[in-house]
């Protein structure tokens, strides 16, 4: 499929893991792709695994950073002069899960910065572009831990409910302008940030049990969600606005309880 030709998106997060996939994905289908990530290293990876013909601009980026963000935007606009996806994927875990009684205001305000607010600045600075010519996708990564407990920290579950409901707020700012807003809740997937979850696995013989408690009974792959991000982003995708869809092989179907799954 070439869905994308003539489009230009931006990608957050996409030195690796889901971010990665989608842009190469995006590219593939014929988009001029737009890269932003905090690991100069990681981004550079990415650009070489880009189809040769790709048009490509890359940068490091914190989107906590408005200076920066604005930036970016600028750069992307006037180099080719519209911007029809934003994918928000970039986002951080925090790595630890202490109880909220022992929570630090200093790892909300991380976590809460790069997550959520972001993702809104994303939007703040790109969405004004696409409404002057009335057209836009915009593709937000949540996560299965926005919707219930158990599938991240506090902050993170936290930061990660607020990407669905501004998902949805921002959908009905923006969808007068023919504007669609959506997101996409991974459940555990192989990536960076889940990097330390699956070496300890792997390290004590348990990677069998990854994702054991989905209904697939597996865990996901970052280019199932590169396809389910870019199916929102398309056209396949016009009458669909202000939803979150878990991409998560079915793990917030049922009340998943420890021992319900053989």
């Amino acid at each position: 499929m070439k869905r994308f030709i003539e489009q230009v998106a931006i990608v957050t997060g996409a030195g690796s893991g889901i971010g990665r996939a989608t842009a190469l994905r995006l590219a593939q289908e014929g988009a001029k792709v737009v890269l932003a990530d905090w690991s100069e290293d990681g981004l550079q990876e990415t650009v070489s695994q880009l189809p040769p013909e790709t048009a490509c601009i890359e940068r490091k980026l914190d989107v906590s950073d408005e200076a920066g963000v604005r930036a970016l935007v600028s750069e992307a606009n006037e180099r080719f002069g519209q911007i029809d996806i934003l994918i928000n994927n970039a986002g951080i875990s925090g790595g630890s899960y202490p109880p909220v009684t022992e929570n630090e205001r200093a790892d909300w305000e991380q976590i809460l910065g790069v997550n959520l607010i972001g993702a809104m600045l994303m939007i703040k600075h790109v969405a004004p572009h696409m409404q002057e010519r009335k057209q836009g996708a915009i593709v937000n990564t949540a996560s299965v831990a926005g919707i219930r407990s158990g599938a991240g920290g506090n902050p993170y579950s936290a930061s990660k409910a607020g990407v669905i409901n501004l998902t949805q707020t921002a959908a009905c700012d923006l969808g007068g302008f023919n504007i669609r807003v959506n997101a996409v809740c991974p459940g555990l997937v192989e990536t960076g940030m889940t990097k330390p979850v699956f070496d300890y696995a792997r390290a004590n013989e348990k990677e069998h049990k990854l994702g054991g408690r989905c209904e697939l009974r597996r865990y996901g792959k970052p280019e199932e969600l590169a396809a389910a991000i870019c199916f929102l982003a398309s056209d396949d995708a016009s009458y669909i606005t202000g939803q979150a869809l878990p991409v998560d092989g079915g793990n917030t179907a049922s009340l998943n309880m420890p021992g319900m799954k053989v």
